[in-house]
């Protein structure tokens, strides 16, 4: 028997609970169903909590309820909240005895684990192949057991394949040193992002202040070099100005200079030699001061275009490039002002594009060998509707290119109203993961809005608004006056449009009882109430072997 089956089943017996940590997601959701083909376990209610998590259980909603019926669970981002949460919370309890995870678990969660099997610690690293992960990934798995809110020891068992691995994983990790930690300032787009926020609240005022502020941080101590650092701050400031986030206002200079070459005069006079060093010493700290002088006297405010930016939570450079698309797209719609709706049609995939080649949206869905030819047809097909630069085959940006048109190619189904199952088969996204993917993208529309009613790009606007409401339903633009019905979702707006009722003057029209069989009868009363319909409830007496719905009158 393979050997992680035999630590996991062994858990089991001992009443205890344990957490297998695996490369990937395919891996997790294997590993469980080969151990709960070994359980005798048999949880029915919970195997249907985790099929009601959606309205249209998915191939993998079915996997997971399979695996939970027999006491075992994978765990991963894939999963929608509402399933993570009821596995963690069923863990806890006893009822979950093992989980097979992504090490996205390694952190943050306090769970009663026994015993932590580490499956593998390799991950295939790009061109590379497979690499030994980092000891603080390794460490981080391994403190997962024995929680001393719940254990009073735990153990953590790494497999090795043979005794030559056996004896790397000891003196790699088991003896081994964690990793230095580094500032993430270093990395651009936080650089970027944290100078405009500080700038913006005032905290930075002007140069001397922002080299002073950064000069303090655990980034320059690390650095070392302040005067690279301070170029560095120099470069990502006019950035932030030629995008008009930020002005220098420059106040009147206070004239030093007079001052010092009086005194210098004065030494010279006084004593040759001694004036000679004293005046070298003070030109250079003239210069010095000078430069003081100016930084203090060149006020940094942030423009309110840069302080909705910061108030976004945006990088600047996502911000830039997204006013950069939606002034061209409103240029497109100024020119077929006579067909709004057609010319918004045809660059809705644009601004899909535009928002998923940002940063914020990373990751991106990843790319198979047999899709890529696709994609790119894809592409050319949309050629004149794009509002981003799609870049030449060999450069160095064109796999994220792809990777983002892949991005918008789900989220352009997802608004045509494609099922989980589709969207998992078509574009292998899991459905916690097109939660993720909506919610990031929802939030870019909103941003993207709030920059073109504060640019006056007016024409913009009202398309943003619409995408940003039907990525966040996940529906057609026809079925939108529909879902201003509470308790009325995609799939109960869907049935009604098809069933003729198209606005909430249908709504009124249509009567109780066929509104019922449309979309149940609850809901039917419900809504009708919200139109501002009186309905009232007469019961019916049943005769026997008869199903009846109710009348309502």
């Amino acid at each position: 028997m393979d050997q992680t089956l035999r630590l996991a089943l062994e858990t089991i017996t001992a009443n205890k609970q344990a957490i297998v940590f695996v490369a990937n997601r395919v891996s997790a959701e294997k590993t469980a169903e080969d151990i709960a083909k070994l359980t005798s376990f048999s949880l029915p209610e919970l195997e249907k909590n985790i099929l009601d998590a959606l309205a249209t259980p998915t191939t993998q909603c079915r996997r997971l309820a399979r695996c939970v019926h027999k006491g075992v669970a994978f765990h991963h981002a894939g999963l929608t909240s509402s399933q993570k949460d009821l596995i963690e919370e069923q863990f806890r309890v006893g009822t979950i005895k093992i989980i097979c995870a992504t090490p996205t678990l390694a952190a943050g969660l306090s769970l009663p684990v026994f015993r932590v099997i580490i499956k593998s610690l390799k991950r295939f690293s790009g061109q590379w192949g497979m690499d030994w992960i980092p000891v603080l990934e390794y460490l981080q798995m391994a403190g997962r057991a024995g929680r001393p809110e719940y254990e009073a020891f735990g153990e953590a068992i790494s497999i090795a394949k043979d005794e030559g691995e056996q004896d790397d994983i000891y003196s790699r990790y088991v003896c081994g040193k964690p990793e230095s930690i580094y500032s993430k300032l270093a990395v651009e787009p936080v650089l970027r992002t944290h100078l405009l926020s500080l700038i913006s609240t005032g905290i930075i005022q002007d140069r001397s202040g922002m080299k002073d502020f950064f000069g303090q941080t655990f980034w320059a101590h690390q650095f070392g070099d302040l005067q690279k650092l301070e170029s560095i701050l120099e470069k990502m400031l006019c950035l932030l100005r030629e995008w008009k986030f930020v002005t220098v206002s420059s106040t009147t200079p206070i004239n030093i200079e007079r001052d010092v070459e009086s005194k210098i005069d004065n030494n010279v006079k006084n004593d040759l030699y001694h004036g000679f060093v004293a005046a070298s010493e003070l030109i250079v700290k003239k210069r010095v001061a000078s430069k003081v002088d100016r930084d203090k006297n060149e006020e940094l405010i942030a423009t309110p275009l840069g302080r909705r930016v910061a108030e976004l939570y945006l990088d600047p450079l996502t911000a830039h490039e997204f006013l950069v698309g939606l002034s061209h797209y409103s240029l497109v719609l100024e020119k077929n002002r006579t067909d709004e709706k057609k010319s918004r049609g045809t660059t809705i995939f644009g601004l899909l594009l535009l928002i998923c080649s940002s940063l914020e949206m990373r990751p991106l869905l990843s790319i198979r060998v047999r899709e890529q030819q696709k994609i790119e047809e894809e592409m050319w097909k949309r050629e004149g509707t794009l509002l981003v630069d799609s870049p030449k085959q060999f450069d160095f940006e064109y796999d994220d290119f792809l990777k983002a048109a892949k991005t918008a190619l789900f989220l352009e189904n997802w608004i045509e109203e494609k099922d989980e199952e589709y969207l998992l088969e078509t574009f292998d996204i899991r459905p916690g993961e097109i939660r993720a993917k909506v919610d990031s993208a929802v939030w870019l529309l909103q941003a993207a809005k709030d920059l073109c009613e504060l640019e006056g790009l007016r024409e913009v606007v009202k398309p943003l608004h619409v995408l940003g409401i039907r990525v966040e339903e996940g529906v057609r633009e026809e079925i939108l006056m529909l879902l201003r019905l509470r308790g009325i979702g995609r799939i109960r707006a869907r049935r009604l449009y098809q069933a003729g009722i198209r606005d909430i003057g249908d709504v009124k029209k249509v009567d109780i009882t066929t509104l019922g069989q449309i979309i149940g009868r609850a809901i039917a009363i419900d809504v009708k109430k919200q139109v501002g319909e009186e309905v009232v409830e007469v019961p019916v007496t049943k005769r026997k072997g008869q199903l009846n719905l109710g009348k309502f009158g």
